[in-house]
């Protein structure tokens, strides 16, 4: 049988009725956007965390208080809330350890700000005057903390543009200012570019106060929530990550490496755990979408074999004319691809949609990436072949004396 042939016969049998094909087609248009639609959803959830884990900061390497050890039988802090990292710690980094770049010293903590009746709770940073560098952090309006003022304890504060629009309005110059941090007022003297959000914290939501002035009207000790690393290079990340934590565990006098009082990631290992949660999170949206599909293809192949029963004579007839098992199997396996093929482009129309309206409506930025379109053309095309293997097989496999008296 020539191809043309092929093509008109598939043609006159699936549009002899129209909307059985039609319904048969439409678990294979789900499948097909559901397969598209959740994996650029995955990815763009990945890309999204990713570039907010690359905003932090470049070569970036953290430390932070780890469980604080207990003497006899105590119960040891919560990791990351203890109090254990000092400026000390911070000065001995910089100007102990090589192929350090910058080094910047952190003091956070949640606090109520009110300013002209207003009032806000937002996240309140103290940094020293490196912050900006290592964290891509830049000042659109004013300035940012110098090292005198963090060494004088000076009494200021830098907004990010969500704490400015919350405390006096959108468009307003807070400049000169003055707001309320914990009871306490502070002048306002700089404004940082928008950065956007990072998973559940807002980068933009925060006020940078000098560290000195954090640690003596806020928090009241000497210690530090994080000390943030800069490393020259990228391929100096692992070994400055190491020396750190030996300089560390030295000054902390801890020789056991389980036991350490504090943590140190650099920002490929962040990237890299949630990297791959986010490829599980596709990976399981991916599967998902496959389970219509899966479904999509089931009824393709009921579909196909009803079309064998009700066409068991034509079937008979034709064998009997001379046409070979070949051309039979060939026409009922066109039958089911075309269906396939044809459900998948309008399934990739469909999710591509989908992931559109998605990504318009905020809720998440979706990636429609080209390899998620052709493997979905192309098990669209799989789909057909394997379950329309059976069918075309049966309907070849028909004695043709008995396919002529069926009724």
């Amino acid at each position: 049988m020539k191809f043309n042939d092929i093509i008109h016969e598939t043609y006159s049998a699936l549009s002899a009725n129209k909307v059985r094909s039609g319904l048969t087609m439409l678990g294979i248009v789900i499948g097909i956007s559901s397969v598209i639609a959740m994996v650029s959803i995955g990815t763009g959830a990945s890309n999204t965390i990713s570039s907010s884990i690359e905003a932090l900061g470049s070569n970036l390497i953290q430390v932070t208080p780890g469980a604080q050890r207990q003497q006899g039988f105590g119960a040891s802090g919560g990791r990351g809330n203890a109090k254990t990292l000092t400026n000390e710690d911070a000065d001995a980094i910089a100007t102990q350890i090589t192929d350090v770049e910058a080094v910047a010293s952190q003091v956070s903590g949640r606090y109520q700000i009110t300013a002209k009746g207003t009032n806000t709770n937002t996240t309140v940073n103290g940094v020293t005057s490196n912050y900006p560098q290592i964290r891509n952090l830049e000042v659109a309006e004013g300035s940012f903390i110098s090292d005198t003022q963090n060494n004088s304890a000076s009494k200021v504060a830098i907004l990010g543009p969500t704490t400015l629009v919350d405390l006096f309005g959108e468009g307003a110059s807070a400049i000169g200012q003055s707001i309320r941090i914990n009871g306490m007022e502070f002048k306002v003297i700089g404004v940082t570019v928008a950065k956007g959000g990072s998973g559940f914290q807002n980068q933009d939501d925060v006020i940078f106060i000098p560290a000195k002035s954090a640690q003596r009207y806020l928090s009241g000790d000497q210690f530090l929530s994080t000390i943030a690393v800069q490393a020259t290079t990228p391929d100096a990340m692992s070994q400055v990550q190491a020396d750190i934590t030996a300089l560390l565990m030295s000054r902390h006098k801890i020789s056991d490496v389980t036991q350490a009082d504090f943590s140190v990631q650099n920002q490929n290992d962040i990237l890299g755990a949630a990297s791959s949660i986010t490829s599980t999170l596709t990976y399981l949206l991916a599967a998902i979408g496959g389970i219509s599909l899966l479904v999509g293809g089931i009824g393709i192949m009921n579909m196909m074999l009803t079309t064998v029963t009700e066409r068991t004579k034509e079937i008979g007839l034709r064998k009997a004319i001379g046409a070979k098992k070949s051309d039979i199997s060939s026409q009922f396996l066109a039958e089911a691809v075309a269906l396939t093929i044809i459900g998948g482009v309008i399934g990739i129309v469909l999710g591509w949609f989908i992931s559109l309206v998605v990504n318009l409506s905020g809720v998440v930025q979706t990636s429609v990436s080209l390899s998620s379109v052709l493997l979905a053309f192309g098990v669209s095309a799989v789909t057909g072949i394997v379950f329309g293997y059976y069918p075309a097989r049966r309907a070849a496999s028909l004695n043709p004396i008995e396919a002529l008296r069926y009724e």
